[in-house]
């Protein structure tokens, strides 16, 4: 990704950062991962509404919508499962 990328790399390690600070003793990363992409959707169901005047439209859209989100959500985690598999220690713990 470009350096100059009106600061979409700050944002999402914001949103890691905290990800990672709401993780403790009774909070597991699966807990966090589910709230996470939970409010990823709400997030995104909202913005895809804001492009629409009235929900007959949406509705025709929504195949079209889900498409677009769970393809980029796929070029995503692909890209970072990449990294890992490239970069992570998997050694013993």
């Amino acid at each position: 990704m470009a350096e100059n990328n009106n600061g979409f790399l700050k944002r999402a390690d914001e949103h890691i950062a905290l990800a990672n600070e709401q993780m403790n003793d009774t909070t597991t990363q699966g807990d966090v991962s589910a709230s996470f992409m939970y409010a990823a959707a709400r997030f995104n169901a909202w913005m895809a509404a804001t492009s629409f005047e009235k929900a007959e439209d949406m509705t025709k859209e929504k195949d079209k919508i889900v498409e677009y989100f769970l393809g980029q959500y796929e070029l995503a985690l692909k890209e970072h499962i990449d990294f890992h598999v490239q970069n992570y220690d998997f050694g013993e713990k």
